[in-house]
């Protein structure tokens, strides 16, 4: 069941009436997709923000734009550099009744027998790519590592399997593996003869000058 948050038309769009909508502690965001014209809304910003938290970033959204209902997934977003307040959200309409391709983030879940043993575990691929229905996107992907040793690796063949989605990245991608322990470099043993003195150069020029 989609979530449904109010939104509003936003048609002026100077930049003094986004500050004010900002000052109200809406989000200016443009809706767009399935061969629908953009439209610029702003959504209040809290509700939106706690929604994604509590749902996920690919959670389905029922946008009431004064009347009109549109079911959307957030897309993009943009941060202040500074406060890292969201600033600016694109959210893109979905059909329901059709399959689309939606990153899912990689959750690790417990600690790898490796890493007590001095392993490293390295995640190359912090999300995957997956097909399904709007309403059976999954909201993570979980991991167990608790049974990888040194030099075990998952790759994206061996995530758990699903009938309401597939993964379309390639099968022998790595997910995570547990690397051996870095071997620390060593000191090199060579003594160095302080007493002799380094040659300078241009001293032979010298000698034979001195000596004509």
């Amino acid at each position: 069941m989609a979530i449904k948050l109010k939104a509003e038309k936003r048609d002026d769009l100077r930049t003094s009436v986004t500050k004010s909508i900002r000052e109200r502690g809406f989000i200016p965001s443009v809706i767009y997709g399935q061969s629908k014209e953009p439209s610029t809304v702003a959504v209040e910003g809290v509700e939106l923000l706690k929604t994604i938290r509590d749902e996920g970033r690919n959670a389905i959204l029922t946008l009431d734009v004064e009347g009109d209902s549109v079911d959307v997934m957030l897309h993009e977003y943009q941060t202040d550099p500074v406060k890292g307040e969201v600033t600016h959200i694109d959210f893109y309409v979905v059909n329901l009744t059709e399959e689309m391709d939606v990153d899912v983030t990689v959750n690790l879940v417990g600690e790898a027998i490796g890493s007590k043993d001095g392993g490293i575990v390295q995640q190359p691929s912090y999300e995957v790519q997956v097909r399904a229905m709007p309403r059976d996107i999954p909201e993570e992907i979980e991991v167990d590592i608790s049974e990888l040793e040194i030099g075990d690796s998952i790759s994206v063949s061996d995530l758990p399997v699903s009938d309401k989605y597939e993964f379309l990245d390639d099968p022998d991608a790595t997910i995570v593996s547990v690397l051996p322990p870095e071997e620390e470099e060593e000191e090199s043993t060579e003594e160095v003869d302080l007493s002799v003195e380094p040659e300078l150069v241009g001293a032979d020029e010298e000698d034979e000058e001195e000596e004509e």
